[in-house]
Parts: structure tokens; C-alpha cells; sequence
């Protein structure tokens, strides 16, 4: 496959795609921000007694006279995580029919009426009908801000890294609000940080006027002639914009010639197909298996038990040590392998801090030593997750899937990602009603990160700076996932085309095998 190697071109020449991309990868800011705010609005605190008394219950027993009860807790988050799935599988239909820009637009209306009716209401079934909204809201986002990746195969991984970043980001950005507006006497205390959310899905709304339509969709559209358009506007000067789209339409004639439906049921028809599908899914939903959304959510947990200062506040400095460890991931994400990154550094370090709070709290239970301990691993752990394994597990999710079939499987992926990333069980485990295992719980979670990790080991192919195209050509020949960063790519797609014949033949004698993985 050709390198484009007649001119050394550095990031700054590419400066208008990655303007585009950081502009696009801010949708999952909003996410972010609705996660921290709606998280730690229902933390049980006096100074948030506002937001208890319009959506919760009397309660004597609690300090604050009133309590959110677990039916409604779970309802608030579940929803929203129901609308997310929902408009995430589906991102296959929105693709095809209205692209990736119009997406967008339409997602940013769903934040603004969702945000609109959680401010305005006092009733529990408006907060229900609002989550919902939201959800599918933050679904379409963060599915399409990623299928929109229109910067170059070096810089692949640094784009969509600013997924990962600004999840953070807003996730600390709402917490801050929220303590601080906790202090306002009224309603305002609430209402004012969910009007935060508006913001951002304004500035994306307004910028999307002045970036073109992702090229790989207008291409796959059999649009060329605005695909080169985009590209032209997207790369530098003198870039080789007519090889680049070259190369997308030989892997789309050759795709559209082994498989011409595309449609959910083509995730798994063929083995290749089924291959990427189950790849790209698992490699997403992997960080759900670090045990990630136990950490962060229970985090304020550890720093009351610790008894250090301000427990809300420092769980604000947690995020925070969080956002920073995401920045050092774009001085690593171009340099280092998936594989490496995800496997031998992330999963190892996120297991072994899971396993030592664990093993601390099962001492030492309840003490203020222990809770300090706790604190310092959860920000040892919270720095491995955020640098070395949510990037790379977007990233991965969505470079892994056929040309043809990238919205369909990437949309699958995410909506099974957003339904894995929520800790139902959390809970029933810490809840001192139930199991009452607290940090106990992290037991669980280290055979998460290494089953994940033994995963990555055995079916993750390692795809650094490979094009789209490689990485089709690699799959089309049935590269073993520990080959493909090894492998010497031909760029013969079109040979695939010429074997067409063969693979049908194939397929119809014996459709029920899934087929041989090596090449």
C-alpha cells in the first residue's frame, strides 16, 4: 500500500483535519459533563438537599430528612445508558441515510430539549423522560464523532484519543460546577451546572458549519467527487489526495464484490465479517472488564474512609490526576502498539491495584491507614486506566471493522459498550444491605483485567500506523492476530475481487463453519 512518503509530513501540516477532529471529539465532552453532574447530584450530601428534596422522598432516618431511593438511582443512570445503547446499535441506519454531520446536528437537539426538561420539571417522570432523550442524544455523539475520523493513519490514534480526553474532562468539569453551585439556596443548585450542558453541543452545532462531510462516508456513498473535495479541504497542500481516494474506492469495489448487502445480519454472515465484528465489540468493551466505573464512581467512597480533607473535593482531584494521565497518552498513543499498551502496561497495572484494595480492605477494613491506601491506589489505578487502556479500547473499536461495514459494527460496539460500562451489580456487592463487600469487590474486577488482558493477548492484531486499507487487505488474507504487526501488505486488493467466485463457492458448501483465522 502506498506511504505517501514523496514529502516528511509532520502534525502540524495536518493541522486542519486535527482542528476538525478535536472540534468533532468534543461531543463526548457532553457525556462527560452529564456523568459528573448527574453523579454527583445524587451523592448524599446536605449542600445538594435541593436536588433530594424535588426527586426523592422523605426519609427521617437519613441526615437530610430526604433520600433518592435505589429504584430511582438505578432508573436515572439506566435510562439514560437504554437511550444510549439503543441510538449506538442503530448508528448503521443513521449513517446510511443522513450521514455523519447531520448526526450530529440532530444529536445536539436531542441535548438541548433533554437538558431543557430536567431543568424545567419537578416531577420524577420528566427526569425519566429526559435521561432517555439524553441518552440517545449522547449515543448518536459518541458513536458518530468516532466513524467521522478523517485524520491520516499516523495521527489515527492521536484523534480519536481526544475522545477518551474529553470524556474526562467533562466528567471532572461537572463535578467542580456541581460543588460549587451546591451552595446556592434553591433549585439553582441544580438547574444552573445541567445548563452547563448546553454549551458545548452549541459550539459543536455552530462549528460543524465550517467542516466538510467525512470523506470514507461520502466515498462509501460512491460520492467521489465531494469525497475529494472533502479530502482537499481537510489535507495539506500538495497531500495525494487522488491516490488516497484511490485506494478507498479499490477497497470498496473489492468489498462491494465479495459482499454487496450490508445490514446487521452481514456482522456475522461471512467469517470474515464475523471476525472483525466479535474483534472490534470485545476490543471496545474491555475497559468494562478493568472494573473502571467501580473506581470512579465509588471513588469519593475512599476518600471519606480515608478521612482527608473535603471528600467531594479530592474526588474532584482524582478526575483530575485522571485528565492528566489522558494528555501523557498523546505523547504514547502514536508511539507504542495496542497490544503493548493495552495488554502488558494497562490491564496489569489496573489488576494489580484492583487486587491490592482488595487485599488492604480484607486486612484492614474500615480504618482511616487502610482508607489512605485505598486513595493512593485508586489514583495509581485511575492513571493506568485513563493512559494506557480507555484510549487505546475506543481506538481499537473503531479501526478494527470492514470499510463497508464500519458504522454498523462500530454502533454495535459502542451500544455494548455504554450497556457494560454501567455497574449494575456494583451495588448489590457494596451495598451494606447486601453483600457488603466495599472495596472487596475488587477481587472481581482483577480476573476482569486479566481475562481481558489473556484476550488481548491472543485476538488483538496490532494495526499502529496502518491504513484502513492494510488493515482490510490483513483481514481479507486471514492474518493470526499476532502476525499482523509483522506482516507486509501488498496493497493487491484487487486480487481479493478476482477470488470472488471461490469464496462464494466456499461459503455455500459450508456455510455453517466459521472458517480457518490463519492466513
Amino acid at each position: 500500500m502506498a506511504s505517501h512518503q514523496e514529502k516528511v509530513w509532520v502534525l502540524k501540516d495536518h493541522w486542519k483535519a486535527m482542528l476538525a477532529m478535536t472540534l468533532v471529539s468534543s461531543s463526548a465532552f457532553q457525556y462527560g459533563l452529564d456523568f459528573g453532574i448527574i453523579g454527583s447530584l445524587q451523592l448524599c450530601r446536605a449542600s445538594l438537599i435541593r436536588w433530594h428534596k424535588v426527586f426523592g422522598v422523605k426519609d427521617p432516618s437519613t441526615a437530610l430528612g430526604y433520600n433518592i431511593p435505589s429504584d430511582r438511582q438505578q432508573l436515572i443512570a439506566s435510562l439514560m445508558v437504554l437511550g444510549a445503547f439503543v441510538s449506538s446499535a442503530s448508528a448503521g441506519f443513521t449513517a446510511k441515510w443522513v450521514g455523519r454531520k447531520l448526526s450530529l446536528w440532530i444529536a445536539c437537539v436531542g441535548v438541548f430539549v433533554s437538558t431543557a426538561i430536567m431543568q424545567v420539571t419537578t416531577n420524577i417522570g420528566g427526569l425519566y423522560a429526559g435521561r432517555l432523550i439524553i441518552g440517545l442524544a449522547n449515543g448518536i455523539l459518541m458513536t458518530h464523532s468516532q466513524l467521522y475520523g478523517i485524520v491520516p493513519s499516523r495521527y489515527r490514534g492521536l484523534g480519536i484519543s481526544f475522545l477518551a480526553y474529553w470524556i474526562s474532562f467533562g466528567s471532572l468539569i461537572g463535578t467542580i460546577v456541581d460543588n460549587f453551585a451546591a451552595k446556592i439556596p434553591n433549585r439553582n443548585a441544580y438547574v444552573i451546572p445541567l445548563g452547563i450542558v448546553h454549551i458545548v453541543p452549541g459550539i459543536l452545532a455552530i462549528g460543524l458549519f465550517f467542516i466538510p462531510e467525512s470523506p470514507r462516508w461520502l466515498a462509501a456513498k460512491g460520492n467521489f467527487e465531494k469525497a475529494e473535495q472533502s479530502l482537499q479541504r481537510l489535507r495539506p497542500k500538495d497531500w495525494p489526495v487522488a491516490q488516497e481516494l484511490e485506494e478507498m474506492r479499490t477497497t470498496l469495489e473489492a468489498e462491494a464484490q465479495l459482499q454487496t448487502s450490508i445490514g446487521y445480519l452481514d456482522l456475522f454472515r461471512n467469517p470474515i465479517d464475523r471476525r472483525r465484528t466479535i474483534v472490534a465489540v470485545c476490543a471496545l468493551t474491555s475497559q468494562a472488564a478493568s472494573g473502571a466505573m467501580f473506581v470512579i464512581s465509588y471513588g469519593t467512597y475512599f476518600f471519606e474512609m480515608a478521612n482527608v480533607g473535603n471528600a467531594f473535593e479530592n474526588s474532584c482531584i482524582l478526575t483530575g490526576v485522571g485528565v492528566a494521565a489522558l494528555l501523557a497518552t498523546a505523547l504514547l498513543i502514536t508511539k507504542f502498539g495496542r497490544r503493548r499498551v493495552m495488554m502488558i502496561s494497562g490491564f496489569i497495572l489496573c489488576g494489580i491495584s484492583q487486587l491490592v484494595i482488595a487485599v488492604v480492605y480484607t486486612v484492614h477494613p474500615n480504618t482511616e491507614s487502610s482508607g489512605k491506601a485505598l486513595v493512593g491506589l485508586s489514583i495509581l489505578y485511575i492513571i493506568g486506566y485513563n493512559s494506557l487502556v480507555a484510549p487505546y479500547a475506543w481506538l481499537s473499536g473503531g479501526e478494527l471493522s470492514s470499510q463497508r461495514l464500519r458504522s454498523h459494527t462500530f454502533g454495535l460496539a459502542t451500544g455494548i459498550g455504554f450497556f457494560f460500562a454501567v455497574t449494575f451489580t456494583a451495588p448489590y456487592f457494596i451495598n451494606p444491605d447486601s453483600l457488603n463487600w466495599g472495596p472487596k469487590y475488587g477481587y472481581i474486577w482483577t480476573g476482569g483485567c486479566a481475562a481481558a488482558g489473556l484476550w488481548i493477548f491472543f485476538f488483538l492484531p496490532e494495526v499502529k500506523d496502518r491504513t484502513l486499507e492494510e488493515i482490510d487487505e490483513m483481514f481479507e488474507a486471514r492474518v493470526p492476530a499476532r502476525k499482523f504487526r509483522g506482516y507486509h501488505c501488498t496493497g493487491t486488493h484487487v486480487v481479493l475481487a478476482e477470488k470472488t467466485t471461490a469464496v462464494h463457492v466456499e461459503d455455500r458448501v459450508d456455510s455453517g463453519e466459521s472458517g480457518d483465522m490463519k492466513a
